[in-house]
């Protein structure tokens, strides 16, 4: 037998390995939530199971399914969906800068560039650790997504109404403590305030998805008025700043 490299075993012992073993397991137990809600909603396991092989973006995927489930049209699904996931792609802008290589590498980073592993990357204090980090967060979060969206999509046909054990309610609640630490700052606090008004009174009046739609101008008000919140990647390391 070889003896591993000290680069490996220095990889091996690195925080973010573990780091990022632990987030994607927590993370799974969402995804164990969206397949048993997904099934409640009409779709087939492995339509389930599909979706979170080849969209892989837990609050979009959410979103879809939730829509369909109170009777709105795919095309109010797919836009939700879209509108959520589009903040991916200004995690990208972020994430190229240390995620290089072949094509395939590139795409490959480019489907696991998620809440997670983008927070992972950015956090770490020594930038010939982002990369590796990264993909440390994006690997362990897609195993760990994909296996509990089987199980939960297997255990849902068994289960019944997802309400009964208030799973319904475990990803909104999630998705509102991830929204917290943006509450602290003035545009975060009045994109959230005018998006829940908008939303709000759009609800009586329009089909399931829509008010998601619409609750995106908060983010536009919150731009114009009170301009862009604080750089995240600065927060954590302050001596980049100029």
């Amino acid at each position: 037998m070889t003896r591993p490299s000290d680069a490996n075993l220095n990889h091996l012992r690195s925080g973010y390995v573990r780091d990022g073993i632990v987030i994607g397991a927590a993370t799974g137990l969402f995804g164990a939530g969206f397949g048993v809600l997904s099934v409640a909603s009409g779709l087939s396991v492995a339509q389930t199971c599909v979706m979170s092989l080849l969209v892989f973006t837990g609050a979009s995927q959410y979103a879809a399914v939730g829509v369909l489930g109170a009777g709105g049209s795919p095309i109010s699904a797919a836009g939700s969906a879209l509108l959520l996931a589009a903040r991916n792609g200004l995690y990208g802008m972020t994430v190229s800068q240390f995620v290089r290589g072949s094509l395939p590498k590139r795409v490959l980073g480019a489907h696991l560039t998620i809440d997670e592993s983008t927070a992972l990357a950015v956090g770490q204090t020594k930038p010939q650790d982002r990369e590796p980090a990264f993909w440390a967060g994006g690997l362990s979060v897609f195993f760990f997504w994909n296996l509990s969206t089987l199980l939960g999509a297997v255990g849902g046909n068994a289960m019944g109404d997802p309400a009964t054990f208030g799973l319904d309610g475990a990803f909104p609640a999630g998705f509102i403590a991830l929204m917290a630490p943006g509450l602290k700052h003035r545009p975060g606090l009045l994109a959230a305030t005018v998006g829940a008004v908008v939303a709000a009174v759009a609800i009586p009046f329009t089909e399931p998805g829509l008010p998601i739609l619409l609750a995106a101008s908060g983010a536009v008000v919150a731009l114009l008025v009170a301009g862009p919140p604080p750089d995240p990647e600065e927060a954590v390391n302050p001596e980049t700043r100029s």
